[in-house]
């Protein structure tokens, strides 16, 4: 029988507990009135997966922009469910650690896929570090890359990992070589509900810079050069994105940077987010690559880093191209950054101007 959003898989459990629907709804109303605020969250979600209406609202993330609410038919959440229980072999009674936050569609879609596809989930306190059982074997988990951060301790006991919300640093990076859990880095967005492509951050003889798209998800590009989904499970519009890619073949692609990231130097496209990896080694702090106005080169690129800005030496440079090299550095105090570790850009970037103009 097909996963329907109305039934509830005979396999869930939540905390070790299994539930009927009805039942569910019971706990859910305890959540809500008894909880944590975590638990609170949890429980307001699943009081409206199970009412009787066939779509949620899901509020971005608000990382390039103000956070919005976003209409998601249930159904769609479904399909992404079975999409990501196939493309890791997750089988009814699986276990899962659920320690994101419920506000945000990742969030949500670790419990939908427990109820679909009939997984064993705990649903911890979403901290940056995350209080779970190390002793307990897990199937399936989903962290940011703060959580992975500081849970590599802890993280042998789960057996497939994805992370998401923000990017994975080289020196994060190093570290899952060493562990026995196979983790992933996912691409997604609240509107594709939750990741479309993966790629493997180790297990692999060569860490390709490159995402694989799952099952029924097609891909190409508008003429910014910027990602274009379609998937007809999850939205009968193709979703235009902001991303600019290279598009390997029908199923892979690149991912290059942010369309309203790129900088436009005197003629020259400059791709923040590729300064920063080749600058990430060499500076201990937080920093961002972005731009300022100029008169001769439309825009120059400019660092803004948290904290003292006097640390950093120029010889670091030595490693980009001249258009690359940043023509100045500020600074703030500290950055600013939604609740799953994404630097809220804009926001830093409103202060730092107002305290140089």
């Amino acid at each position: 029988m097909k996963p329907r959003f109305d039934k509830i898989h005979l396999k869930f459990k939540l905390n070790g507990k299994s539930y009927r629907r009805d039942d569910l709804k019971e706990v859910a109303y305890s959540l809500v009135k008894e909880g944590e605020a975590y638990e609170r969250i949890a429980g307001d979600f699943m009081l409206d997966w199970l009412d009787d209406k066939d779509y949620i609202f899901v509020k971005t993330s608000g990382t390039t922009g103000k956070s919005k609410r976003i209409k998601i038919m249930k159904d769609a959440m479904v399909h992404s469910a079975i999409m990501t229980g196939d493309a890791f072999g997750l089988q009814p009674g699986d276990t899962a650690l659920h320690c994101l936050p419920n506000h945000y569609i990742s969030g949500k879609m670790m419990l939908v896929r427990a109820m679909i596809l009939g997984l064993e989930v705990d649903l911890v306190a979403p901290t940056l570090q995350p209080d779970f059982d190390a002793d307990k074997h897990y199937n399936f988990a989903a962290m940011i890359p703060l959580q992975l951060k500081h849970s590599l301790d802890n993280i042998d006991c789960i057996k497939t990992l994805i992370v998401g919300g923000a990017k994975v640093s080289k020196p994060l990076l190093e570290e899952v070589q060493l562990k026995s859990t196979t983790v992933y880095e996912t691409y997604g967005m609240t509107e594709t509900v939750s990741h479309i492509a993966i790629k493997p951050l180790n297990k692999t003889k060569n860490n390709a810079p490159t995402f694989k798209t799952l099952p029924g998800i097609s891909i190409s590009t508008d003429d910014r050069d910027c990602l274009v989904i379609q998937a007809p499970f999850i939205n009968t519009d193709p979703i235009v994105t902001n991303d600019i890619v290279n598009i390997i073949s029908k199923n892979e692609f690149e991912l290059l940077g942010r369309y309203d990231h790129m900088i436009n130097s005197g003629g020259v496209k400059v791709f923040p987010e590729q300064v920063e990896s080749k600058l990430q080694d060499a500076i201990d702090q937080r920093f961002f690559i972005t731009s300022e106005e100029d008169t001769d080169l439309g825009q120059k690129v400019i660092m803004i880093v948290e904290g003292d800005t006097s640390t950093i030496d120029k010889s670091v440079f030595s490693v980009l191209q001249k258009h690359e090299v940043p023509k100045a550095i500020y600074s703030i105090p500290k950055f600013f950054e939604t609740e799953t570790g994404k630097l809220q850009r804009q926001k830093i970037l409103d202060v730092v101007f107002s305290m140089v103009n």
